[in-house]
């Protein structure tokens, strides 16, 4: 659901005043200490931002949900997400006072300097009169004394959350110069049972874990979901009878359509930028290549055919290459080619074998899993090959898939020992700021959507 973007300024009439034009320069992202807790113990080198909760004009009850508490929830959601990005340290609404709405356009900013805040974020919200809410948000400069950002929404009830990760990426955007990602969704492979009989489902999630819905009952195995570039579609494969299908979900309406269907090994499918075509790989013969087909449905174009196992395509983000890997040097190396198939050149020539390329958005880098004594790790490497590097160090990383800035990887990680569990974990190019998604059973092969409209 699109939220509607809400002209705030009339509410504050009397002291409103223009926003500061934002910088459009790019930050770079400096390697980070230990995470540290919204409440806990703050790191010298990142920015210190006081998120009290929002205030309200009235408290009123709107869809069973309460202004005034809606208030320290979204701030909650809003410091949650500056303190996933790594680069700041919010004073969130547990640690700091609460603030009237009379605040909300007149920020106390000696207060909070005195509290060590660099920045404020200060909102309300509030009932619309015709059953939903609206919510506004401000980032204010506490040395300066001048307001950096300025956001408003009008939500229903039930997309609160949104509100919050809008708020959060504006601010996100305006202090670091870069692309928003929070207001985003991940579907990832909810996985329960033991481990030689696993079911797996399709679910859903915020890109930090909330809204969780499962998306198939797990009668069928489903496995390599993949989100469309207009967020109404997950393409994914499906494992049922000896039958292997292709499926696109359409998370609106949730009906399904059946793309192409196969007795033969088929998995990976991937969408073109467009969202018209799907790359996927099937196995035929002994031989595993790499097709292409309408998200219609038709005759697949096979655009790989050397001897030996061809999978994993990616389009580049113009749509006018494939990244993908391939054993055919006798191990599983990077290849990229053009979308017809011709002009396959191996990138990779480090140590070890190198699978699961996935394309940035930003068109800068290719992120995969390296193989390699024992272990599997995350790492990126330039579309050309260079300057190759490793995020992770665990024992078992795999299959990561880009925030839709192209500064995140989420990717899932397997325990050691028999029963192995599997979790979804993010890291960003730095690869210091490592976390784990909440999820409720065991998650595995995530793909993380654009920025949501």
């Amino acid at each position: 659901m699109t939220l509607t973007r809400y002209l705030i300024a009339g509410i504050f009439a009397a002291t409103a005043v223009p926003a500061v034009a934002q910088d459009q320069s790019s930050a770079q992202l400096q390697p980070e200490g230990p995470r540290e807790s919204i409440t806990g113990t703050l790191s010298q080198d990142r920015t210190v931002i006081a998120v009290p909760a929002l205030a309200t004009p009235a408290v009123m009850t709107v869809a069973g949900l309460r202004t005034d508490s809606l208030g320290r929830q979204i701030a909650e959601v809003i410091a949650a997400d500056l303190e996933r990005s790594g680069l700041y340290a919010p004073l969130g609404p547990g640690s700091v006072r609460a603030i009237s709405m009379a605040e909300v356009r007149a920020p106390q900013f000696a207060d909070w300097q005195s509290r060590g805040a660099e920045n404020v974020v200060h909102g309300f919200v509030q009932a619309s009169g015709t059953g939903g809410l609206v919510v506004g948000c401000y980032l204010y400069d506490t040395a300066l004394g001048s307001e950096l950002v300025r956001q408003g929404f009008e939500i229903q009830p039930g997309d609160w959350r949104r509100a919050a990760h809008k708020c959060a990426d504006a601010i996100y955007s305006r202090l670091s110069g870069e692309a928003p990602f929070f207001d985003s969704r991940v579907a990832y492979i909810a996985e329960s049972g033991p481990k030689g009989n696993r079911i797996k489902r399709l679910a859903i999630m915020d890109s930090d874990g909330g809204n969780h819905r499962f998306v198939t009952n797990g009668q069928a195995l489903a496995i390599s979901p993949r989100f469309s570039p207009d967020y109404k579609k997950i393409v994914y494969v499906s494992y049922l009878n000896n039958r292997v299908r292709v499926f696109i979900y359409d998370v609106a309406t949730g009906s399904q359509k059946l793309v192409t269907e196969s007795g033969n090994t088929t998995f990976a499918p991937r969408w073109s930028p467009d969202g018209s075509q799907i790359l996927y790989s099937m196995a035929v013969g002994g031989n595993t290549d790499i097709y292409r087909i309408s998200a219609n449905g038709g005759t697949p174009v096979r655009l790989t055919s050397t001897p030996g196992i061809d999978v994993g395509g990616s389009f580049s983000p113009d749509g006018k290459k494939i990244v993908f890997e391939s054993d055919r040097s006798g191990s599983q190396q990077i290849y990229t080619m053009n979308i017809d198939g011709s002009n396959q050149q191996r990138i990779s020539f480090g140590g070890g074998r190198y699978a699961t390329p996935e394309w940035s958005p930003r068109g800068d880098l290719i992120a995969f899993t390296r193989l390699g004594g024992g272990e599997f790790r995350i790492g990126v490497m330039t579309p050309s090959g260079g300057g190759a590097r490793m995020l992770t160090n665990s024992w078992q990383d795999e299959a990561p898939t880009w925030s839709p800035n192209g500064r995140v990887l989420q990717f899932f990680r397997t325990s050691p020992g028999r029963e192995g569990k599997s979790s979804l974990w993010q890291v960003d190019l730095t690869g210091v700021n490592l976390r784990r998604l909440p999820t409720p059973q065991d998650g595995s092969d995530p793909s993380w959507g654009p920025v949501l409209p």
